[in-house]
């Protein structure tokens, strides 16, 4: 029978509920009516089902759709959250609905589209259920095969907990650094305070790049006497000295030049292979794994029996497991394999300490062709192998201990199932594979596309104050070299003094920088200068100190995350004003202005592009100030663009504008534009300037362009890319900066 009846508001819309105490009779009802639900609850919601609040919280779905664990339920008279059965009975019959993580409401779908969308969803249910009833049938019953695959893994993860090999682990890596790097990537988005967690997810990326710089992908290895190239020439039994570290396979290769074999172990002991770094997917997966544990990472071996392996790790921040792979240096890429690399995947295993779990559907949108192809044991007895491992890996464990794993058992169950009939992003590129020679990789059919990208840039907010503070603060120092008579040799020698202190303070501890600076200050010129430094040293968060003992050096001072993220940029702007003032014919008084003097820049502004390549090409690494960053866009040769918006929509007058060429591929540098100006919203568009024709004649060239046409002010502007330097050969447009100068800040 019907208990209650509530109205609902949910994204404006009203909805009415009948509440059926009755043991759930009107969520059987609705997925009687609509099964292909079915295929979206996971045993733990099954379980559930018959729970009185969550047939509440089903009853919602089925007139919302948004899933239970996305819904966050209101009383309209008060405010107050419900979460429990107990909380209805105590409120009015006015409800307010939104979900967990308060998106905005997805579009309708009209009546075709729906009908198309069901008919789909029906067609894949179908496809699924034939996959299955024809595994009864091909699947073996012998489980050997499967366990002698998976087994040998078993004891291969329990190294990892080994403190000794996490020791030499952790002794190998430069983690200061690394901890650098993380804090600036953090702050380049505008995060200096991060929490534990933000830093930890920040420094495990930081581990994987860096990982991928240190670790030597080896086709055939070079020969061990003269280096030269080798041939291979099959397999050979294992010395003592080998199986110590796994080494059951060992292959050989014969020298082309002096002729003399090379032997080359497949070691599977991680600690082994932190000394010798190289290998190929396998070993650097398996080292990778090690690093990730001893950093106290919760970390797992992936194994895809289609022949790869890399790491999953469980990530605080995101609050799920994130897929990493070392060989490519990509991270929360699920999809990367079977859609960037075309693979036919069957069976993806993640073996951690704790168990065992089959994750494909996590890396796959093709459940049903996935199925078809999973023959070798049928999906019961996967599960039941499976399941037997993982209770022989926790025997022992503490209950609590066994509580909270189970939960998340759960958890990542139910968040596989709601991302394997998720909508893919089509806006996203996935790259073939780049890990390996480029005939091996033919030979497996995982070429791909050969970029990482997105033609759905999200606008990005601009976090380059420091740019402009560090541009201004030359001023002092050239109207100084003026006013003190500094001829234009002696500029440029103070000039690469500073440059000097600044590398020393770049090679010093971050937390805790400080350079000498006594053996300069005998220079007279320069010790007369240093006061007009004072206003860059701010803007590094620098300063001068002189200690008890009477020695002057510069430290750091406040957050010395500041000091990291604006020390690539003041070194860049002094090999360029150094540049400048060499090519300087007016070397005086009226030298004040661009390309040497860069006042008034815009800053904190946000961009938003035609496409960007992931992760390091994004739109806003053209406004970083750096030489080591730039705006990739994937598609750009015949035609992108990149829109900048000011702080606060305030409205400037541009009077100049530079471009940067980028680090290499002059083919990729821009050679038409036009530079538009809005002050509407973008609903029209004033032509600030227009190039045709223009070449960078060397890599990290600054190019300067005076606006010379009269324009109203503008809040937006719009560079509009029209050809690369030479078309023909990429598809691909690079921007190394973008500076825009207005008349006034």
């Amino acid at each position: 029978m019907v208990g209650r009846r509530f109205q609902v508001l949910h994204n404006d819309s009203n909805f009415d509920l009948e509440y059926d105490t009755d043991d759930g009779f009107e969520v059987r009802i609705f997925l009687s009516k609509n099964p292909s639900f079915l295929s979206l609850l996971s045993q733990s919601q099954f379980q559930f089902l018959h729970s009185l609040f969550q047939v509440f919280q089903f009853q919602l779905y089925s007139l919302t759709s948004v899933p239970p664990d996305q819904q966050k339920i209101y009383g309209a008279e008060p405010d107050t959250q419900i979460s429990t059965d107990s909380d209805l009975a105590t409120i009015s019959d006015k409800l307010r609905l939104v979900s967990i993580d308060d998106e905005p409401p997805k579009p309708e779908l009209d009546s075709a589209q729906f009908l198309q969308s069901d008919e789909e969803l029906a067609r894949l249910l179908q496809a699924e259920e034939e996959a299955l009833m024809l595994q009864q049938y091909v699947a073996s019953e012998n489980t050997q095969e499967f366990e002698s695959r998976v087994r040998p893994y078993v004891s291969q993860v329990l190294m990892y907990e080994d403190e000794i090999r996490q020791e030499a682990a952790r002794k190998s890596v430069p983690v200061e650094e690394l901890e650098e790097k993380a804090l600036v990537s953090l702050a380049k988005e505008g995060n200096f305070n991060p929490s534990k967690i933000e830093r930890d997810h920040a420094f495990l990326l930081q581990l994987l790049f860096w990982f991928k710089q240190s670790f030597r992908w080896v086709n055939a290895p070079s020969c061990r006497d003269c280096g030269n190239e080798t041939i291979d020439q099959g397999m050979t039994a294992p010395l003592p000295s080998e199986t110590l570290y796994g080494a059951s396979r060992v292959e050989q290769y014969r020298c082309t030049v002096c002729s003399r074999l090379t032997r080359f172990p497949r070691y599977k002991d991680p600690k082994k292979l932190v000394e010798t770094r190289e290998g190929r997917c396998g070993e650097w997966a398996n080292c990778f794994t090690l690093y990730c544990r001893a950093f106290g990472y919760e970390s797992r071996l992936i194994l895809d029996f289609t022949d790869h392996v890399w790491t999953e790790c469980y990530s605080q921040f995101l609050g799920r497991w994130m897929h990493l792979d070392p060989c490519e240096a990509i991270y929360d890429r699920p999809l990367l394999y079977e859609k960037g690399w075309n693979k036919k995947l069957n069976y993806v295993i993640a073996l951690a300490k704790d168990g065992v779990y089959d994750v494909t559907k996590r890396y796959t949108r093709k459940w049903h062709e996935v199925l078809s192809r999973r023959t070798m044991v049928t999906e019961p007895s996967l599960s039941s192998i499976l399941t037997n491992i993982t209770n022989e890996t926790r025997r022992g464990f503490a209950p609590q201990l066994l509580s909270i794993i189970e939960a998340r058992d759960i958890e990542e169950n139910q968040q596989i199932e709601r991302s394997l009939h998720s909508e893919d992003d089509e806006s996203l590129s996935l790259p073939g594979r780049r890990s390996g020679n480029e005939q091996w990789r033919k030979s497996r059919a995982e070429i791909g596309s050969d970029n990482l990208s997105s033609s759905a840039c999200p606008v990005r907010l601009c976090v380059d104050e420091h740019v402009t503070k560090i541009y201004n603060a030359f001023c002092p120092v050239l109207h100084q070299f003026i006013a003190e008579e500094v001829t234009k040799a002696e500029a440029v020698e103070v000039l690469g003094i500073t440059k000097r202190i600044l590398l020393d303070l770049s090679s010093s501890p971050f937390k805790s920088r400080r350079a000498s600076i006594d053996s300069v200050l005998s220079n007279p010129k320069f010790q007369k200068l240093l006061p007009s430094f004072d206003d860059l040293l701010d803007a590094l968060s620098l300063e001068k100190k002189v200690n008890t003992d009477g020695r002057v050096e510069i430290c750091s001072v406040g957050n010395p995350v500041v000091t990291s993220l604006a020390l690539p940029v003041v070194l860049d702007a002094i090999d360029d004003m150094v540049h400048n003032l060499n090519k300087c014919e007016n070397y005086g008084k009226n030298m004040f202005t661009l390309p040497l003097l860069k006042l008034n820049r815009l800053h904190s502004g946000s961009v938003v592009a035609s496409a960007e390549e992931l992760p390091l090409g994004i739109a806003t690494s053209a406004f970083d100030g750096t030489q080591i960053s730039k705006w990739e866009e994937p598609n750009g040769a015949k035609g992108c663009w990149i829109v900048y918006r000011t702080f606060d929509d305030k409205k400037y007058e541009l009077v100049a504008y530079e471009l940067m060429s980028a680090n290499d591929a002059p083919e990729r540098d821009p050679m038409d534009w036009i530079l538009e100006g809005s002050n509407d919203e973008g609903n029209s568009w004033q032509v600030l300037d227009k190039q045709t024709s223009q070449f960078f004649k060397d890599r990290f060239q600054r190019r300067t362009y005076m606006i010379n046409s009269a324009h109203s002010p503008s809040n937006i502007f719009r560079f509009r890319f029209l050809a690369v330097k030479d078309i023909q050969s990429t598809s691909r447009l690079q921007v190394g900066s973008i500076d825009l100068y207005a008349r006034t800040l």
